[in-house]
């Protein structure tokens, strides 16, 4: 185990359209912009960022491994801690967002909904179940 590997600073989402995944961000999520760019935004999530880089930029971050398209699936679930799953829920949808699944009482003693930003990336929202 590297000790060293426990703290998430950047999350870096490769966007084909940049303009969408701004406004979904900053509109929808209510981010600070912390840096911007011809090719990227930085926002701060928490104690996390989040780089919305285009995704014709990606490579040179990743290479040799290719860089994913939108349409090739889920390739990762980036889940927030709430306290009320269905309220959040409501409020995702007066942003005209749509739910992929959820709100679900999961076993693993979570309540869960899921979404997804206009690339396709995967978010999902969760609350412990009291008494789970």
């Amino acid at each position: 185990m590297i000790k060293a590997l426990n703290e998430i600073e950047v999350i870096t989402l490769f966007v084909d359209d940049f303009a969408a995944a701004h406004a979904f961000y900053t509109g929808v999520f209510g981010l600070e912009v912390v840096h911007q760019d011809d090719e990227s935004a930085v926002v701060r999530l928490g104690s996390i960022m989040l780089n919305l880089l285009r995704r014709e930029q990606a490579p040179e971050l990743v290479e040799p491994a290719p860089v994913g398209g939108a349409g090739s699936g889920a390739r990762a679930l980036f889940t927030i801690r709430v306290a009320d799953v269905d309220a959040v829920c409501a409020e995702l949808e007066q942003h005209g967002v749509r739910l992929l699944n959820g709100p679900i009482d999961r076993p693993w003693g979570r309540r869960t909904a899921a979404f997804a930003d206009p690339d396709g990336n995967v978010w999902e929202v969760a609350q412990i179940i009291e008494g789970s």
